[in-house]
């Protein structure tokens, strides 16, 4: 220990602990299974089902409903508010279970003149910590002694290694933190690691006074809404306008039509007031049946079920749900900001190739023609290096550099060089940035083995090592042509050779032969160039938002497909800072790499877009990472990530891969297709439903439907039926669509032209029902048909249900891959029948009796109708589509 550096005392700890806090920084506490449950009562579908509930509860007390009526609509709303809060909950859970599952950093700290590992937490302002090559620095504070190597990429962005020496021990971390202070000298910042080297730290800052800390306060910041809330917004407005004003005009309607039975308005109103009132109060029925019926009380259970199942979906895909929204949302991007390391490229360097003094690519572990090569080139990595396999086969020590070309090397290799008595080295010079070069001396080889800058070793070789084992005059020129194209592709170029003389120290010999090159980078993932190309063909914008350097973001954006065109932009921080607001507005679209950028560009870009209306997704797993998170309107936060990154993303993808991204995308999108199939099934049923029951009093044809028949056919069944619609499969041609704008109104022209046609025929079948006499005919009286009916009505609404699963003329596609929907629509059915038939309170409660055979029968075929109307409208709109796309 060096004696410039005692540590604190138990007394100065709690004292210290007492003055600046703990280090403990305070994390967002997980909502409450009550609290999530209260908060459904916010969304607008709910509420309108709340007022609903209320109505009838008061019509009941009139004695205009029954008991049920207002109960089932109550049970509907804490049914869906349950649904929703488990799945919150369950998501809590999930990620509690994450964060259980990875134990607490420590840290080692002299205290009392003895080095002491302590947890996180326990850190206090002027504790003295030791740091080693591997250690996370946990505080904030500035290195007292020693010469370490830091990878801040953590808080910055950029995986760049940074030095750190000694500081004066006046030396105070700036109150200010720039870009700039992460790269000084002396600084140190909690979440940062340790690379390579030995030190001593001074804590100076502790919890949320830490960098970390104090972004993880900005994490406080009000999230903006989801499209998926907007939308159902604008659908509640839609519905509550259309219901209301429907259910007045019908009242009014009405009240109109009794005035003109009784001949005039004097007349009716000489009937008694009590003939007058009972009649308001049939209009107000009426006029409660109708936004009955125009409100899908289904829709927010489909959504609560759908999240629900798709959660659990995405977890088997490596995407851990943090907030069930954030998957609909994630299904309706526009543009996505994506980090460079570690989501497009695999977060660590490696060697990506080998070259040989001319230039030519060699598979060094071939074995075949380049042997020769093969076995000096494992000298001047296996034995020239600071790194080394520890004994869970990890590579460990020494720098970044040295870590890649040893697991190039491989384990086994390095053991049989470690064993062999022939390798022992004699003499040993490691790597400093003067000479930009290693060597070391194997004196039974009668050779020094060198590794490092290409500058350096081509500055002394003449002669290169062919796959024959013969030492070949150097085409310099040839050589340096190839070197500038990898540093062109981003890559980190190493060179190596050998001396046949003895290691001169801080010299490269002479007669030092070339061996070949490597080019070493943190390199594409090959399955992110796919899942990019596919996020793309989804109409998604990607940018890659990297702390790197202009030259090597554009070479890594090239390899992942990023850069395409002469209109594509890489922008730097510094080009972007000079553009105002709306500048950047107009050239956004061509935006695809912004390089050097800082937490604040992030965070900027996503409040551009969203002002564009854009919906914006943020990949992020630092700290500097998390204000953009929680700002954007779908956080992804990757699973090796900070706490706060995922505190502040809504999605954490735990392999931290872009494939990931894309299923999340593909998942989203699959939601919000179930939810529109359930939307046309159920909105066909309502419409359909009001229209009857506003024509048929008028046409002579009194109550087809009941009200218990609206609430069976708008609670019961289409709580099944939401269940039926969760488990419909995510297709590939899903991600082959547009994405849909923020504000974009859950039911388009298309959806709405189907629902008119579909609920048009329903009603068109509903009135030939009772003005043909040959429907009567196969019942034995009015209550049989009336029920016979209702039993249509439902059938129908069941044939449907196939027909809005596919937009082709197969409504069984895909069936196979949803089980679940055959299930529970055979339970429906066999409900429906059974509700008939079983007779006593039930068919009183339900004003049916049960029939015969002959009655099913037409029931059944009145039914299937459904099915070709709907096959002729989608044939008429495929070929309006082909005319469409002929012109």
């Amino acid at each position: 220990m060096n004696n410039k550096i005692k540590g604190l005392t138990d007394n100065e700890v709690e004292e210290s602990r007492k003055k600046y806090g703990s280090n403990q920084i305070k994390e967002a506490e997980l909502e409450t299974f009550w609290q999530q449950f209260i908060q459904g009562f916010e969304d607008p579908m709910i509420r309108i089902l709340c007022v609903i509930a209320a109505v009838m509860l008061v019509m009941f007390f009139f004695g205009q409903s029954e008991w049920y009526e207002p109960v089932g609509t109550v049970i509907a709303v804490l049914l869906v508010n349950f649904v929703s809060a488990k799945t919150g909950a369950a998501n809590d859970t999930a990620y509690k279970n994450l964060k259980a599952s990875q134990k607490k950093d420590t840290a080692k700290v002299i205290r009392n003149d003895v080095v002491t590992v302590i947890e996180v937490d326990e850190l206090v302002v002027g504790d003295v910590v030791v740091l080693q090559s591997g250690d996370k620095i946990l505080a904030d504070g500035v290195l007292a002694n020693g010469k370490i190597f830091v990878d801040n990429s953590t808080l910055n962005g950029e995986a760049e290694e940074c030095k750190k020496t000694a500081a004066d021990e006046n030396f105070k971390i700036p109150e200010k933190i720039t870009g700039d202070t992460f790269v000084d000298e002396y600084s140190l910042f909690r979440s940062a690691t340790v690379l390579d080297g030995e030190g001593y730290m001074i804590v100076q800052k502790v919890g949320e006074a830490t960098m970390m800390g104090k972004m993880a306060k900005d994490m406080e910041d009000k999230e903006p809404d989801s499209p998926l809330k907007v939308k159902l917004n604008k659908l509640a407005n839609q519905i509550s306008i259309f219901g209301y004003v429907g259910g007045l005009v019908i009242a009014v309607a009405y009240f109109i039509h009794y005035l003109l039975l009784a001949g005039s308005f004097g007349a009716y109103f000489d009937m008694g007031w009590i003939f007058v009132l009972k009649g308001i109060m049939n209009a107000v029925a009426v006029a409660i049946t109708i936004i009955v019926c125009a409100v899908p009380e289904g829709l927010p259970l489909v959504i609560a079920l759908v999240l629900m199942q798709n959660t659990g979906k995405l977890y088997k895909v490596n995407v851990l749900v943090r907030k069930s929204i954030g998957i609909e949302t994630a299904g309706s991007l526009n543009i996505l900001f994506s980090d460079k390391t570690g989501t497009i490229t695999k977060g660590k360097l490696e060697v990506v190739e080998f070259l040989d003094g001319t230039g030519q690519t060699l598979d060094i572990h071939s074995g075949t023609s380049a042997g020769i090569i093969k076995q000096n080139l494992e000298m001047c990595i296996g034995k020239n290096t600071s790194a080394m396999f520890d004994n869970k086969n990890n590579v460990v020590g020494g720098n970044m550099t040295d870590q890649a070309l040893l697991k190039f090397l491989g384990q086994d290799t390095y053991k049989n060089l470690s064993a062999e008595k022939d390798c022992v080295v004699t003499e040993f010079q490691e790597f400093n940035s003067a000479n930009k070069f290693s060597q070391v001396y194997i004196a039974s080889k009668e050779k020094t083995f060198y590794k490092g800058a290409p500058e350096k070793i081509l500055e002394k070789a003449k002669k290169f090592l062919d796959p024959n084992g013969n030492e070949v005059e150097l085409d310099l020129k040839g050589v340096n042509i190839k070197i500038n194209q990898l540093a062109k592709r981003a890559m980190r170029v190493i060179a190596f050779g050998y001396s046949k003389s003895p290691l001169t120290l801080n010299e490269i010999n002479g007669d030092v032969v070339l061996v070949g090159f490597i080019g070493i980078r943190d390199d594409v993932r090959p399955e992110a160039k796919q899942a990019i190309r596919e996020v793309q063909s989804a109409g998604i914008q990607v940018i890659m938002i990297t702390g790197d350097k202009k030259e090597t973001a554009v070479a890594i954006a090239k390899d992942a497909g990023l850069l395409t065109s002469e209109n594509d932009l890489v922008i730097a921080s510094a080009e972007l800072n000079s553009m105002t607001d709306e500048e950047i507005k107009e050239i956004i679209e061509d935006i695809r790499v912004i390089s050097r950028a800082l937490p604040t560009d992030k965070s900027r870009m996503v409040r551009i877009c969203q002002e564009l209306n854009l919906v914006v997704g943020m990949t992020g797993d630092g700290v500097n990472d998390s204000p953009a998170l929680k700002r954007s309107d779908v956080g992804f936060a990757m699973g090796s990530g900070t706490d706060v990154a995922k505190e502040a993303g809504k999605l954490v993808i735990l392999d931290d891969n872009f494939d990931s991204i894309k299923n999340a995308v593909w998942y989203g999108r699959t939601l919000y297709i179930n939810i529109l199939k359930f939307c046309k099934m159920q909105l066909v049923i309502n419409v359909a439903a009001v229209l009857v029951s506003a024509i048929c009093p008028f046409i002579g044809i009194e109550a087809p439907l009941k009200v218990t028949h609206l609430l069976w056919i708008n609670l019961c069944m289409d709580s099944l039926a939401s269940i039926m619609f969760a488990g419909e499969p995510a297709l590939a041609n899903y991600m082959h669509e547009r994405p849909r704008r923020r504000d974009e109104s859950i039911i388009s022209k298309p959806m709405a032209a189907q629902i008119l046609v579909m609920g048009g025929c329903l009603t068109t079948m509903s009135i030939l029902w009772f003005k043909v006499p040959i429907f009567a005919t196969f019942f034995d009286n009015e209550a049989q048909f009336y029920t016979g009916y209702f039993c249509m009505f439902v059938f129908a609404f069941m044939v449907n249900a196939f027909n809005v699963r596919s937009e082709g003329p197969n409504v069984f596609e895909y069936i196979k891959q949803n089980p679940t929907f055959i299930k529970v629509w055979g339970l429906i059915i066999i409900v429906q029948i059974a509700l008939v038939s079983i007779g006593g309170v039930v068919g009183e409660v339900f004003s049916c009796e049960r029939f015969g055979l002959r009655g099913w029968g037409i029931v059944i075929l009145m039914a299937l109708v459904m099915y070709p109307v709907d096959l002729i409208r989608k044939l008429v709109v495929r070929k309006r589509e082909l005319l469409r796309l002929i012109k």
